[in-house]
């Protein structure tokens, strides 16, 4: 019995602490969890009855919901009264609302959840669909006026004509988005403070023209023909990536003067060339070096082919117009690498050479050991006098030991250059 009471007073006194924190604790705790377990914490004690109810930011996701996967039906009309139970009884500033959630959501719903938003000073809006047709946002989004982050999955986009812009939006995320050409442009040039941009699988244009003064940093992968840059003098985080299109015509960017490219870059320092856009630079040929250098990069990937003469000429074409390159990654698409051609040069050749007097370190992913890769790490050793480590993870374990033994019989430019085998 006196066991039994112990524990009752032990639980008691912990209540009591739980309940004599103070409200900006309160607050922060609510603030790390799941929506449901905040709900929840209103059993705890009259001082955190409703707390939640203040929370500034609501997340709405899978783990704010658990059913059965065969019951979609069920988790459905859940979520839906998750969502309305909660913004019925908030009543405090909502700043950030994300709902991304993998089973079907009424349109209905959503439509209205937004218009109920569009009444509060909203910074952060995230809007997942994961499934279903691109959800058509209604126009009453473009109404928010204080949004510093907007991410939208699975979206179309129509402004209406009285759009006039997010004029505090830093960062903008549109993946699997649909969005007129003109519409896009307008976007862009009517978020003043914009800084970061993220555009990933896109249709309704593919000639992009992005004219940001503030942008830093810029991420873009789908299948398009043109990218400009006006007024982008800070932009320094760029990564592009150009996916193949076996249904599209044949995509070139020699007819846009890719040159153009790098040229609208006078201040990149990471570069990260992805899936097939190097490929596409190389269309008809490269010059020797770009007409005018990358002074400032000095991170670069690239992702290559190096059975392809054209795609060889066009990384030795960036690599020579970046005197300051610190740090190099290629990444080799290994599935053309079976494709092999017979060519008639080598990255060690005369009018092949060039000097990365700052290149430091080197990292090599997806090898298989053949001869144009092995040319290429030599002629990386032979031309880098500052090289500290070069590491190398092949595509595979079959003849790890004898490329290692072929690899450390390379000379080397620099004598403290190491070489880091690991294991695929």
């Amino acid at each position: 019995m006196k066991q039994r009471e112990g524990s009752k007073y032990e639980i008691e006194m912990e209540l009591d602490k739980i309940s004599s924190l103070p409200g900006h604790i309160i607050d922060q705790i609510l603030s790390q969890l799941p929506i449901k377990d905040a709900v929840r914490t209103s059993v705890l004690s009259s001082k955190w009855r409703y707390r939640w109810a203040k929370i500034p930011h609501l997340v709405f996701d899978n783990k704010c919901v658990s059913v059965p996967s065969e019951d979609q039906t069920f988790g459905k009309n859940k979520l839906t009264h998750i969502i309305d139970h909660v913004l019925l009884l908030h009543n405090g500033p909502i700043q950030k609302f994300k709902l991304s959630h993998r089973d079907l959501i009424g349109i209905c719903d959503v439509d209205r959840w937004i218009l109920y938003l569009s009444r509060s000073t909203i910074r952060e809006f995230v809007l997942e669909i994961w499934k279903g047709q691109r959800y058509k946002l209604p126009s009453c989004l473009f109404s928010f006026e204080n949004l510093i982050h907007l991410e939208l999955f699975n979206c179309l986009l129509k402004p209406p004509s009285t759009f006039k812009g997010f004029r505090s939006l830093k960062s903008l995320d549109l993946q699997h988005i649909t969005l007129a050409p003109d519409a896009f442009e307008n976007l862009i040039s009517s978020c003043p403070l914009l800084e970061k941009l993220t555009l990933m699988n896109f249709d309704g244009f593919t000639h992009l023209k992005i004219d940001a003064p503030n942008l830093q940093f810029f991420d873009i992968g789908g299948v398009f023909e043109y990218i400009s840059f006006e007024s982008t003098f800070q932009l320094s985080l760029v990564s592009v990536g150009l996916y193949a299109n076996k249904n599209a015509r044949n995509v070139s960017l020699e007819a846009i003067k890719w040159h153009s490219f790098f040229t609208d870059l006078p201040h990149v320092r990471r570069l990260e060339i992805q899936c097939f856009f190097l490929k596409y630079l190389a269309d008809g040929g490269a010059p020797r070096m770009l007409p005018k250098p990358c002074l400032d990069l000095n991170y670069l990937s690239l992702r290559i082919n190096f059975n392809d003469r054209e795609e060889n000429s066009a990384a030795l074409c960036i690599l020579r117009s970046s005197p300051n390159l610190l740090e190099l990654e290629l990444l080799v698409r290994s599935e053309e690498q079976n494709a092999v051609e017979e060519l008639t040069y080598g990255w060690v050749q005369d009018h092949w050479k060039c000097h990365l007097e700052h290149l430091r370190l080197v990292k090599i992913v997806g090898i298989s050991g053949v001869r144009y890769e092995l040319d290429f790490i030599r002629f990386m050793l032979l031309s880098s006098p500052a090289l500290e480590r070069m590491t190398i993870k092949p595509a595979s374990s079959d003849g790890g030991w004898d490329l290692m033994k072929e690899l450390l019989r390379f000379r080397r430019a620099s004598v403290q250059a190491e070489i880091v085998y690991m294991d695929p």
